[in-house]
């Protein structure tokens, strides 16, 4: 047996004696980096070391980073799909490569983790007509005892990394799979299809740069970026079929079946999206995020909201607080924002709780008044009320000439959906509703419904991806040096208690939110604005310099939660002006920004305001 603890403290000794520096998870709000809503893989924090900028704890970089995932929220439920979840990585920045990271590997699983080779395959890239086939991952692992039979060629879809942009580092990966199954041998043949065969670590190999017009050369930088992740990996080397029965996650799963009075056994589904839409929510509320219908704050007020449904169908009410009380248990000796913002988390997730339930009985309502579609001989859709058909409606009927003797009505699945996703409502309840009164939910049209909205949301979160600073274009680049010069000014005009929520940055403009109880006055938003601009005109340097953190405080250097940050930072100085600790690209004076102009300021969520700005090019 191995637990979560020992895992991570096996990957980071093991590290350490390869001379690598071992930096602290990063928030999961991406700081420097609007592309994205959360962290959501090892690599994020370290898109500008990655782009080539000079890390200051040197080449070689391990850690834990705490992870929020939303692409694929819906397939929570499952034995492994989880929103919140720890990754390990190992890092090369232009320093060792393949050969090196693929040894690394093996030893760890096979000397560290006592893992037989005899149960390890691997996948290396087949090529395409971009880039060559990996020859060259496939002559470390046989080098290593790993045979023909046991690496597989896989394409892209299977064997590539990025870039995280539209341009960027990229490459070809190799991953490693453990054979889980106990009751018999591994096949000497490596079959990738085959589900006994589980991915457990992923060396990305970043050996390319894709340009804008698509094509892909040998980059200058060759980066190894390198993924494991905790849940999965515990749960398959303790022969569990099921993520969550292990210690992460039994602890949660045995409360819900105390509040619930209910067994796991038969209610799995249901009790992993309670264990997981919880958990998550913990995280994100512990690194200054709260429900609110925009970006990450709709993110949590989604998680929270599909647990209290779920814990309602267990005949759960009020229950969200003490289900989190498990998950500090499990994770605040690690984590110490979670004991420093405990009492906030748990009254964050009972106002939700309160305030969703009190939209149930609004969707009860709604639903009393929602109309159903007729379905008639031929093709012909009116709308008529649920409970009282009007002679209108009926004479409409009438009109058509239509035999109503055969019709059969229910309730649409442009309906089922409007409740489910305006007022979150259960399609469970909806049809359950539906057939008291005799009628159906067409689910074949609300699931086509559903999917349409996961294929946008989907888009929408990858798009996150093809702007902002992973760009490196020198319009984001005058944005995120803007950011440090609004957030300074913030501060001088509404006072030093203000500090940044978050951000988000575009060719076009920029997005600012900051706590601060009240709408501006014009006055205030205009002593703001003029308070750049004058920094801009006076054509401040931007520098930095590399100093430990505990330095960079005494400094007065801005800064957020110390668990964010190495022990050697990069501040930034504009001028004598702004002083912040950042790794994001800057201008290196300020007269390169041009005029900077307020466009917007409102309210993002409950204390928090946000600033849109733009910035004009005076020359044009």
């Amino acid at each position: 047996m191995i637990t979560r603890n020992e895992l991570i403290k096996k990957y980071l000794e093991f590290f350490k004696s390869k001379k690598h520096k071992v930096v602290p998870s990063a928030s999961l709000i991406p700081e420097g980096d609007p592309t994205t809503l959360f962290i959501s893989a090892g690599m994020q924090p370290l898109i500008p070391y990655l782009l080539g900028q000079k890390h200051p704890l040197g080449k070689r970089i391990a850690n834990m980073q705490k992870c929020i995932r939303t692409v694929d929220i819906d397939e929570v439920g499952d034995t492994t799909h989880h929103t919140f979840f720890e990754m390990l990585g190992n890092w090369s920045l232009g320093d060792y490569w393949k050969k090196e990271a693929i040894e690394w590997s093996f030893e760890f699983l096979t000397k560290e983790l006592k893992i037989p080779a005899e149960r390890i395959a691997v996948s290396v890239f087949l090529g395409d007509e971009n880039a060559q086939k990996d020859i060259e991952a496939a002559k470390a692992w046989l080098s290593l005892g790993i045979p023909k039979s046991r690496i597989a060629y896989l394409g892209k879809k299977e064997n590539w990394w990025g870039p995280a942009g539209v341009t960027g580092p990229c490459g070809p990966d190799t991953e490693m799979f453990y054979w889980k199954n106990n009751s018999k041998p591994a096949p000497k043949k490596f079959n990738s299809k085959d589900d006994n065969w589980v991915e457990i670590w992923n060396d990305v190999l970043m050996q390319y740069t894709k340009d804008k017009t698509g094509n892909y050369a040998e980059a200058l930088q060759k980066n190894i970026d390198t993924g494991m992740g905790v849940e999965r990996t515990v749960a398959v080397l303790n022969g569990l079929e099921d993520n969550y029965l292990s210690g992460m996650w039994k602890p949660i799963i045995e409360k819900i079946e105390k509040l619930s009075g209910k067994s796991y056994k038969g209610n799995e589904k249901a009790m992993r999206i309670i264990a997981d839409h919880i958990k998550a929510p913990v995280f994100i509320i512990s690194d200054g995020v709260v429900p609110s219908n925009t970006e990450r704050g709709y993110v949590l007020r989604r998680l929270i909201r599909r647990a209290v449904r779920y814990g309602k169908n267990l005949g759960m009410q009020n229950f969200t607080k003490d289900v989190a009380e498990s998950v500090f248990e499990i994770y605040e000796r690690d984590y110490s924002e979670l004991k420093r913002n405990k009492e906030k988390i748990l009254n964050e997730l009972e106002k939700e709780e309160t305030r969703f339930l009190k939209t149930l009985e609004k969707g009860m309502k709604i639903f009393e008044k929602r109309n159903v579609r007729i379905k008639m001989k031929r093709p012909f859709r009116l709308h008529l009320n649920i409970l009282n058909p009007s002679k209108k409606n009926k004479d409409l009927i009438k009109d058509e000439n239509q035999d109503i003797t055969e019709s059969e009505s229910y309730v649409s699945g442009k309906d089922a959906f409007l409740l489910y996703q305006s007022y979150g409502f259960p399609i469970e309840i909806t049809i359950e509703l539906a057939k008291e009164r005799g009628m159906n939910v067409d689910t074949k049209e609300f699931e086509e419904e559903l999917k349409k909205h996961q294929e946008l949301s989907r888009t929408a979160t990858k798009g996150k991806f093809r702007a902002g600073l992973a760009d490196g274009s020198e319009q984001t680049t005058k944005y995120h040096t803007a950011t440090h010069l609004l957030h300074k000014a913030l501060k001088k005009v509404l006072g030093e208690e203000v500090r940044q929520m978050g951000s988000n940055i575009t060719p076009e403009r920029l997005r600012f939110d900051f706590n601060f109880p009240r709408k501006l006055t014009s006055e205030e938003i205009k002593k703001i604005e003029n308070l750049v601009n004058s920094q801009i005109k006076r054509k401040l340097p931007v520098d930095f310099v590399e100093m430990p953190y505990t330095q960079a405080v005494k400094t007065g250097a801005l800064s957020y939660f110390k668990e964010r940050y190495p022990k050697v930072v990069k501040v930034y100085s504009v001028g004598d002006f702004s002083k912040e600790i950042c790794t994001g690209p800057h201008v290196k004076n300020t007269s390169e920004m041009g005029k900077f102009r307020i466009t917007k300021e409102e309210s993002s969520s409950a204390g928090v305001r946000r600033i849109k700005a733009e910035l004009l090019d005076e020359t044009k």
